[in-house]
């Protein structure tokens, strides 16, 4: 059985799912979202295909990458090696055989 979280507006315990991803109160009427009643974790990052990245993990590149100020360009199914997630505009710290330390965003891998 699962638990749902009391209502915020008058803390009445029959609250239920309401299948709109939000939850729903019998007694008052109030309406509120799922992810507003789950307790802040902190930052989830995710890869192009949804799967949860963590640091450490192995990812792969899916679209030819250009780096700036580089004469290269980063191949589609490079592989790249213990990651590190960071809070910033680019999400991935990463070395990168041949091109050195790099920062990628999440939208341009998928978790090997």
């Amino acid at each position: 059985m699962s638990t749902l979280p009391p209502c915020p507006a008058c803390q009445s315990v029959y609250t239920y799912e309401d299948g709109g991803g939000q939850y729903a109160c019998p007694e008052c009427a109030h309406e509120w979202p799922v992810q507003a009643a789950a307790p802040d974790a902190g930052r989830v990052w995710r890869d192009a295909s949804g799967n949860l990245l963590q640091d450490g993990d192995t990812v792969t590149v899916i679209k030819d990458l250009k780096p700036k100020g580089s004469g290269g360009v980063i191949k589609q199914g490079t592989k790249v090696k213990n990651i590190r997630l960071v809070d910033a505009d680019h999400d991935i710290d990463c070395k990168i055989d041949g091109f050195g330390a790099m920062s990628l965003k999440t939208e341009f891998v998928r978790k090997a």
